[in-house]
């Protein structure tokens, strides 16, 4: 595996909605360049080959992006990938969906979370989110939040960006309190129950 490059981002917030942060925020994305050996192809079904890849580069994309938290513990984590304009959504989604987590949670020390992802298709210099959840609970509110990133010059129409991120500390300012997951269950089973009927 090569990397073309390897772009760090790494945003501390201080003050959100008009208001200082009373404990530290840290965003910290590796963003990891690749070529796409399928781009410009014919259609695939076996995707083992950028499973692989995504395991090897996820390996090195999560201790980069661990660094770059510094002190702060990781609380919430998401992963994503653009794809240029050559290749297909899915050569992404076979990066971000089945296996990349499995080298995240090693690099972070647990997480049993599913980890959001988002994938898609665009070229050089488009912004794609990164959506972050809970390492160790779905349910953490205060874990879930976003960082948009973008490489200026990736990725090319034959190229894949790989983006591994975490999350230090809590969403900036974060105190909402979300359903639990007992309500969400109740409201479920009520709605199940209703379409039996």
């Amino acid at each position: 595996m090569k990397f073309r490059q390897i772009t760090l981002v790494s945003q501390d917030i201080f003050s959100e909605g008009g208001r200082e942060l009373a404990a530290p925020c840290r965003r910290a994305a590796a963003c990891g360049v690749l070529h796409n050996p399928y781009a410009g192809g014919p259609p695939i079904d076996d995707f083992g080959a950028l499973v692989d890849l995504s395991v090897e580069a996820g390996n090195v994309l999560s201790a980069r992006a661990l660094e770059a938290l510094g002190p702060l513990k990781p609380r919430g984590y998401g992963k994503a990938v653009l794809v240029g304009t050559s290749g297909d959504l899915e050569h992404g989604a076979s990066m971000i969906h089945v296996r990349i987590g499995l080298a995240m949670r090693q690099a972070a020390g647990g997480g049993p979370a599913l980890i959001p992802g988002n994938a898609r298709v665009g070229g050089p210099g488009a912004p794609i989110d990164v959506i972050f959840g809970g390492l160790d609970d779905s349910w953490d509110y205060d874990a879930m939040d976003t960082m948009t990133v973008s490489v200026a010059d990736a990725p090319r129409p034959d190229e894949i960006l790989l983006i591994v991120a975490f999350l230090g500390g809590t969403r900036p300012n974060a105190r909402i309190k979300g359903a639990s997951p007992e309500q969400v269950a109740e409201v479920v089973r009520k709605i199940r129950s209703r379409d039996r009927a």
